[in-house]
């Protein structure tokens, strides 16, 4: 099966967490034996800010990160339709595209059956700003894969899509894994400021519990305002930048404890779904402690992190993670156990060709869900006995 795959980008991933999970999904298809193509802006906002804040080096080649996969960048004028569509069985276009790509696949799709075609929604707008989704046409489009339960209701109520599909991000779990490390600080968070999402629950739920137990931490993220910068060194946090993601598990690797800060319209409004910061970090088997969101979906089993209500169960809860190494090694072990079982990107791939097969009426081999191997360049050492946290 050919797959197409319309994205903002799988090359950068600077303010851009959806090329996280695209990769992952991109590689298990390919290890399934599919053939994968992706077609993403030259330049498009995350990659010019990548190349911008770190230079032509930052940015690991996808080739490198995704062996096997097609990339193709395309210019103002928008891509090539004819060539890239040649072939596919499948494309999917991700809601971070423009709305007359997004149209015009339609309107591809509308011509042509022989390739199935969906909208891969992971993102808040259709609940904070409704009237951007709406400006997709999705009629020609065979179904919608929302990323979260609770976002598929949204769709269905709206009347977008004729089929909507929940379809949660998962761990790439070639690249997340727990690796064997010296552990050098107490805490490390991975995470972009968020345009104010999540201003005050930074500092509750990060900068204060940090500040108040004395803890050695590091941040790493974009579009940290300055003023928030600033804050962070006070309180002696280490302000490390932008990590590409495909260097965290080494940041996870090398501390004791992270911390899960939703943004507000998760925490708030999409209930159910975690960022996918919260499934990176248990596939590395880092204990996890996480702030209030309302877990409806039951994606991970008790044990599997802490949650907290308020600024002073943060502080316990990272006290007693980092003085009860037994607590920390169950909540470790556990966090892993669940990603590995359920929430891996050949997971993701094993549903996604269910869904295909659904649509089709007939049935297509779906891919295994074992776990991935490490990809090329990733480094090898693993620790399934580091899980322990010393």
């Amino acid at each position: 099966m050919k797959v197409v795959i319309f994205c903002h980008s799988l090359e950068s991933c600077w303010n851009h967490g959806n090329a996280h999970f695209l990769r992952g999904i991109a590689r298990e298809l390919l290890r399934a034996g599919h053939a994968v193509d992706v077609h993403e802006p030259a330049d498009g906002w995350s990659r010019t800010n990548a190349l911008a804040d770190g230079g032509p080096a930052a940015l690991a080649p996808a080739d490198r990160l995704v062996p096997g996969v097609g990339l193709h960048r395309y210019d103002a004028a928008g891509p090539d339709l004819d060539r890239a569509l040649d072939g596919a069985d499948l494309v999917l276009a991700h809601e971070w595209n423009e709305p007359r790509l997004i149209a015009a696949l339609g309107a591809r799709r509308a011509a042509d059956c022989r390739f199935l075609l969906f909208f891969h929604d992971t993102h808040h707008r259709a609940v904070t700003a409704p009237d951007e989704i709406g400006r997709f046409d999705l009629d020609g489009y065979d179904g919608v894969l929302a990323f979260g339960e609770v976002l598929r209701e949204v769709y269905l109520k709206r009347g977008w899509g004729r089929r909507v599909f929940t379809w949660h991000e998962a761990a790439d779990t070639a690249l997340f894994r727990p690796l064997a490390r010296e552990t050098d600080r107490d805490l490390v968070f991975i995470g972009n400021y968020g345009d104010g999402e999540r201003d005050v629950e930074l500092k509750t739920y990060l900068m204060e519990p940090i500040a108040t137990l004395g803890l050695s931490a590091r941040v790493h993220g974009v579009r940290w305002p300055e003023a928030a910068r600033a804050e962070l060194v006070a309180r002696g946090i280490d302000y490390a930048g932008w990590l590409p993601n495909h260097r965290a598990p080494e940041a996870f690797a090398r501390a004791r404890v992270t911390v899960h800060v939703p943004r507000r319209p998760y925490a708030e409004a999409l209930r159910g779904i975690p960022t996918i910061r919260m499934f990176e970090a248990l596939a590395c088997g880092i204990p996890l402690v996480s702030a209030p969101w309302d877990e409806a979906e039951g994606l991970f089993p008790d044990g599997s992190y802490l949650k907290v209500r308020d600024r002073d169960g943060m502080t316990a809860a990272l006290a007693t993670v980092l003085r009860d190494q037994d607590q920390a090694e169950s909540l470790a072990r556990t966090g892993l156990a669940a990603i590995r079982a359920r929430h891996t990107c050949a997971h993701r791939v094993a549903a996604l060709l269910d869904i295909v097969a659904s649509v089709r009426g007939d049935r297509m081999p779906a891919a295994s869900a074992r776990p991935a191997a490490p990809i090329l360049g990733a480094p090898a050492e693993t620790a399934p006995a580091r899980i322990a946290v010393s």
